[in-house]
């Protein structure tokens, strides 16, 4: 027996050396997952020239010297289309690898972890592979977890450095107060919910409320005094263009108070490389510690910039430069406004930007290409210590760079916002930059069609995780590595679909046409599922744009006769994917609507009559 013992005691340390020197051999690379916000495809030059054959975007001048570098170094997949056009759900679509129609998650909502319908998502996934996981900035996925029926935060990440800290500890340039009971140790006439600030570079902060003002006259035109001295510009209210007050909401345009270097985003980035250089050591990020980097573990980190969202304020020295240049500026015609789709006609008149003045459109579009332009130079930063770090550690790496969790409008159909199928809404490439260049070759470009469905497994596959086991059949997108080499399915179209400011509606593109059509009623989850399916045309709303012939999507063709075969197959294969193929809806907040932030909600409601209609395949011939 005591020579049985001794001979496993042996074997395990034989096996348990084979398991080391094998994981030495085939480390796991680190991997970095940069992720910006609302950022169109064409503030990037490498975009630009790989889809356009020009360097600037349509509008004009645009500069991305870093995220150009990333496209040398690795793989362009220009063809890659977000799920859902809306932070929320574009951002839980990849952060759990599914369309919004399987997961449940269609708009703001916030969900639980509960359900049947339920996974881990990817930073768990990865802890799971024996990744450390990190994230800083803007994350977006609205998860909870329920104990006893009660609805608690769920931390996906075992580090994560939030964009909250910002304001808690205000130490950006722009952030939110909760509450505001006191300033500069003067106590308020009673506490103000929810008050913007503005904080210049000497630490004078500047708060905006109309209540605080009224109600404390010793503040008196300190929302002017942000108005005035940051050139801030904010969105109008509705299509009459009522005057702007300094009280407005939405900043549009504007001078960051604080210089390059020390803004929200750059924080961000800083506190990403305090994570690296801090090997197992604390580091602080204002008022709270957090224990650096373990080079002994690979890591998964992601970086959730906040750029070039609203508030657009670009530090002095780049919105000097771009306040150089002028740009064309597309305009809606009465004939496009018509012919679209009633949501889209909803989402311009709430969003309406085409009355601007034309200094005031020229003002919106260069501090947006301003703050594209900044955010760049962070993301260099940031990407180029993150392979200094895996280099000096003799770990292998990847870059996930996305550009965009969706696109944003710069008056495009007279509007400025997001939330539509429309291409500069939903168009968003990714690179992916390998120290193993037979994964990823420099400098290639895959035009096939990609979503953003595809990131998850994409990581999760490089992390070492067998993708194609039971355990992962809820993925629903593609390993790039695999579409790269052209091992993968290649797709005939692309899919989505949205209930956030437009309504439930669902979205498919093919390499000639873009098609979208209501998919329910209301939001009221797992009522009327099959709706669409007997709706007449016209109440499904339809909107079809021949993208060949009308490549900016001004021509709504879908009650032209001339092509109603094709609007009737792109309907047919659309629903019966979206509503009949493996559809999820949930009551995520136990009422009937989307906004909830309970999250108590458990019950799934299911559509599957139509089971394997996604087969990626649509023949319009």
């Amino acid at each position: 027996m005591k020579l049985l013992k001794t001979a496993a005691l042996l074997l395990l340390i034989v096996l348990t050396s084979f398991k080391t020197y094998e994981t030495k051999k085939n480390p796991k690379p680190n991997i970095l997952w940069v992720l910006t916000d609302d950022q169109r495809y064409d503030a990037i030059n490498a975009f630009n020239r790989i889809l356009h054959n020009r360097e600037n975007s349509a509008l004009g001048y645009v500069e991305s010297p870093q995220v150009d570098k990333l496209a040398q170094m690795g793989t362009t997949f220009i063809n890659t289309y977000c799920q859902a056009q809306g932070c929320a759900p574009s951002r839980a679509s990849m952060h759990n690898g599914r369309y919004p129609f399987r997961s449940g998650i269609y708009q703001f909502e916030y969900f639980n972890n509960n359900t049947d319908n339920s996974y881990p998502m990817l930073p768990e996934e990865m802890a799971k592979l024996g990744y450390q996981t990190f994230h800083v900035g803007k994350l977006g996925v609205r998860i909870k977890t329920l104990d006893k029926g009660k609805a608690k935060s769920y931390p996906i990440y075992q580090t994560d450095i939030s964009f909250k800290l910002m304001d808690t500890d205000k130490l950006a340039e722009w952030g939110k107060v909760s509450v505001l009971k006191e300033i500069d140790g003067i106590k308020l006439k009673r506490p103000i919910r929810s008050v913007v600030y503005f904080k210049d570079a000497s630490g004078k902060i500047y708060y905006k409320s109309e209540q605080l003002e009224k109600e404390n006259p010793q503040f008196k035109g300190m929302a002017k005094t942000a108005y005035e001295k940051y050139g801030l510009f904010y969105k109008y209210n509705n299509q009459k263009n009522e005057p702007q007050t300094v009280f407005g909401k939405g900043v549009l345009a504007g001078e960051s108070p604080q210089p390059a270097g020390k803004t929200r985003d750059a924080n961000y980035t800083t506190a990403f490389i305090e994570y690296l250089k801090n090997k197992n050591k604390e580091f602080n990020i204002g008022s709270h510690a957090f224990k650096g980097v373990n080079p002994a573990q690979p890591l998964f980190a992601h970086i959730g910039y906040d750029f070039p969202h609203t508030p657009v304020l670009p530090p002095a020295e780049y919105r000097a430069r771009f306040h150089k240049k002028n740009y064309k500026i597309p305009e809606l015609s009465k004939e496009e406004f018509k012919k679209m789709a009633k949501a889209f006609q909803g989402r311009v008149k709430k969003s309406y930007s085409d009355d601007f003045t034309d200094e005031e459109k020229q003002l919106m579009v260069r501090d947006y290409y301003a703050f594209c332009a900044y955010g760049d130079d962070l993301i260099g930063k940031a990407t180029q210590e993150f392979i200094e770090y895996s280099n000096n550690n003799k770990q292998p790496w990847m870059i996930v760079y996305v550009c965009g969790d969706h696109g944003w409008k710069l008056n495009e159909h007279g509007s400025i916002a997001k939330n539509t199928p429309w291409e500069i809404d939903s168009h968003n490439p990714i690179i992916v930059v390998s120290s193993d260049k037979k994964k990823f070759p420099k400098g290639k470009v895959v035009k096939d069609f990609t979503e953003f469905v595809d990131i998850a497994p994409t990581i999760l596959n490089a992390g070492g995780a067998d993708i194609h086991a039971k355990e992962f059949n809820h993925l629903d997108g593609f390993d790039l590595e695999k579409v790269a080499s052209k091992k993968a399915i290649t797709r005939d179209y692309v899919i989505g679909e949205s209930h956030h400011a437009i309504g439930p509606r669902a979205y498919i593109r093919t390499k000639d046409y873009m098609f979208s059509v209501k998919t329910r009623p209301n939001s009221k989850r797992g009522v009327k599922m099959d709706w669409a399916m007997t709706a007449s045309y016209k109440d499904l709303d339809p909107a079809l744009y021949d993208t060949k012939k009308d490549p900016d999507e001004l021509n709504n063709v879908a009650f032209d006769k001339n092509y109603r075969k094709i609007a009737e197959k792109m309907k047919d294969k659309l629903l019966s994917i979206v509503i009949g193929d493996g559809r999820a809806e949930v009551n995520w907040g136990g009422d009937n609507f989307g906004k909830t932030t309970k999250a108590i909600g458990t019950k799934v409601y299911r559509s599957n009559f139509s089971p394997g209609a996604h087969d990626h395949k649509l023949n319009l011939k």
